[in-house]
């Protein structure tokens, strides 16, 4: 029905559902499958809980358009998943075409729930409450519970239609009815296509009108108080650009990305670059940026490589864990060492190892203590860390790499190492 419907053939030469074709090959239980198909591969997976407000936003509104369109075409979305969603080219594309049932007059649908818990919960979540708490989808193997979510959004959210109709009214019939079966004369009631239609675009026109402006977070100044002066940070670029030139990776993970500034250089040089970072503001106006760009190259991440996501799912195997899922060519690790070693207390020896699996390449800044930026992490805390110096940094870092290029920075104080890393380490 997917082929036959034309859905298929629009949904992929609209980019909103990835390319797949069959392939020869027997269906490991035949019983449950009659053909096997290929999609086209994702460079990077991520995870609904790694992606910061606007790529969940994104994500949220291209869901809906798809069933939209589907519903077009005489077929429905039967899941509303998020993991369903990935990021192509810098854009949110659906990844299963097993997703569509045909569309049946006066049915309901099935995936309302799903989407609402998936996408509109965290959205409110993160809007109304606090970015952080788009991070409870991680806990969770459906989404966020809608009564949860309805005990969470402030008590003025019963006066917003959005919230209240499709999180508090729909959290209070779903405790209702709990696992029992729908009456049926609620049953009966049912939406007309026009109704579907009604549901969906109300749901998009809902969306739209949610936001978060990012800011007023740790790190969000970052961009215009990083300790550098103009010159230091022009020579900083310089030296990132002539190492991502003399590498030519077609991968690269910059950790501690911030707003993605070094993530440019290497996008720009034709890689594909997953630009990670633990603060939700700094992850925002990366993606934006991107966004406003058509930067098909960078995918913004938010990830707190102090807890970096675990595998998850039935059995750990369902979702990877961050250094399961890929490797990069080479691994940016610029003004991160001293956040890790200072501010999470992690020994520099246990912080190259980790960085090691990553990848068979580094580009890493040793930041001196005397910095203002390690200074301000300093500032509550206690200073024990007397083993933060850099020959200690270096004596660490041979560890598992062979330093192959020292570059200082300016007048900063701070050095840039690119290393290879030894045959006998790494993943």
């Amino acid at each position: 029905m997917l082929m036959e419907s034309g859905l298929y053939e629009f949904l992929v030469s609209s980019g909103l559902l990835v390319e797949h074709r069959e392939v020869d090959i027997s269906p490991p239980v035949p019983t449950l499958a009659a053909h096997v198909i290929r999609p086209e591969p994702i460079p990077f997976i991520s995870y609904p809980y790694e992606w910061c407000f606007g790529q969940l936003k994104d994500a949220a509104l291209t869901t809906l358009d798809i069933q939209l369109t589907a519903l077009d075409c005489g077929m429905t979305l039967k899941d509303a998943s998020a993991f369903n969603i990935q990021f192509l080219e810098g854009r949110p594309v659906l990844i299963d075409s097993l997703s569509f049932n045909p569309y049946v007059e006066g049915c309901a649908w099935v995936a309302y729930r799903q989407f609402c818990e998936h996408f509109l919960a965290p959205l409110l979540l993160m809007s109304r409450v606090d970015p952080w708490l788009g991070r409870l989808a991680a806990l969770t193997v459906d989404g966020i519970p809608l009564e949860t979510t309805s005990r969470l959004l402030p008590t003025a959210t019963w006066l917003r239609p959005t919230a209240l109709l499709h999180v508090h009214l729909h959290a209070r019939s779903v405790r209702r009815f709990g696992g029992r079966a729908v009456p049926r004369s609620l049953e009966a009631r049912g939406l007309s296509r026009r109704g579907m239609v009604n549901l969906i675009e109300g749901l998009k026109h809902s969306i739209e009108r949610i936001t978060w402006s990012p800011g007023g977070t740790e790190w969000s100044d970052y961009e215009a108080d990083h300790g550098y002066s103009d010159e230091d940070m022009e020579e900083k670029h310089r030296i990132v650009a002539k190492l991502i030139g003399e590498a030519k990776p077609d991968t690269v993970w910059d950790l501690g990305a911030n707003t993605g500034a070094f993530s440019r250089i290497a996008s720009r040089a034709g890689a594909f670059v997953v630009s990670a970072d633990v603060d939700p503001a700094a992850v925002e106006r990366n993606y934006q940026r991107a966004r406003s760009e058509a930067d098909m190259r960078l995918h913004p991440l938010w990830i707190d490589l102090r807890n970096p996501t675990p595998a998850l799912g039935w059995g750990s195997r369902e979702r990877k864990s961050l250094a399961e899922r890929s490797t990069a060519d080479i691994v940016l690790a610029l003004a991160l060492v001293h956040h890790l070693a200072i501010g999470a207390n992690v020994p520099f020896d246990m912080i190259f190892e980790f960085l090691a699996r990553l990848g068979p390449e580094l580009v890493v800044e040793f930041v001196p203590k005397e910095d203002p930026q390690t200074q301000r992490l300093l500032v509550s805390r206690e200073d024990v860390f007397e083993d933060y110096d850099q020959q200690t940094f270096e004596a660490a870092l041979e560890n598992d790499f062979v330093i192959t290029g020292v570059h200082e920075v300016g007048t900063s104080g701070r050095t840039v190492y690119r290393a290879k890393r030894r045959e006998d380490r790494g993943a």
